[in-house]
């Protein structure tokens, strides 16, 4: 009964975390490298008089681009992690076999650092010694510092960060498709991109745990930056 309890006190403790992490920090540099590089191109290109069919070209070229790059660049920093997991998997599973001492002793050392006394650690020590998988998982999280990886993560990465490149990529062209004068549709791209960046920095500070209005407002200033920069520098190369 009491276990029963302790389970169902654990269950509704966990819902109250937020548990997607992972796929924000996804969201987060998609959307933002997203929203960022194609107004810096966008802006670029106007600041070189090219017209809004051009930049509407250059523009989806670069999203599409982006995208299969920014999601190829999750997948493999998804994948590398996983496999570094299961390396470190092998060689202390391959350590526990061939020098259990040592690795109960490792054990005792780390349950003292949480200031538990030997005479209440030796039964934990002796309780994971029975239980190879859960001394295994004990030393891959509190050794290592390992979690062990969703096998689905690589690909959730690359989808998930490809997707957000190109629904923010696609902000700052949407005032190209429809202003065929590319000086006035800078113009617009420039206000609701700035807006898209203000209203993504807020997000991403409420999400991470920052500040969210200022988050908002430096998001909004690299946004600038970047897009003041290409069409200034697009000005001087004309010029």
């Amino acid at each position: 009964m009491a276990q029963e309890q302790e389970k169902m006190l654990l269950d509704e403790h966990k819902e109250k975390h937020f548990t997607a992490g992972e796929i924000v920090r996804d969201i987060i540099i998609g959307v933002s490298d997203g929203l960022t590089v194609p107004f810096a191109l966008a802006a670029g290109l106007s600041g070189a008089n090219a017209s809004s069919s051009i930049i509407l070209t250059a523009g989806f070229a670069e999203v599409a681009a982006g995208a299969i790059s920014m999601g190829l660049g999750g997948y493999l920093a998804a994948k590398s992690e996983a496999d570094h997991y299961m390396r470190e998997l092998k060689r202390e599973q391959e350590e526990i076999i061939s020098v259990p001492d040592t690795e109960a002793a490792e054990v005792a050392e780390i349950l003292s650092e949480y200031g538990i006394e030997p005479h209440e650690y030796r039964p934990v020590v002796n309780a994971l010694r029975k239980n190879p998988q859960a001394w295994l998982d004990f030393m891959m999280k509190f050794e290592l510092g390992l979690e062990k990886p969703d096998p689905k993560r690589a690909l959730q990465s690359a989808f998930t960060i490809a997707i957000a490149y190109i629904i923010g990529g696609l902000v700052p062209l949407i005032p190209y498709m429809f202003i065929p004068v590319a000086e006035k549709a800078v113009v617009a791209s420039v206000a609701l991109t700035l807006v898209a960046l203000l209203i993504f920095g807020y997000a991403k500070g409420y999400f991470t745990g920052n500040k969210p209005i200022l988050s908002a407002l430096q998001t909004a200033l690299v946004g600038a930056i970047a897009s003041a920069a290409a069409f200034g520098l697009a000005k001087l190369v004309q010029g």
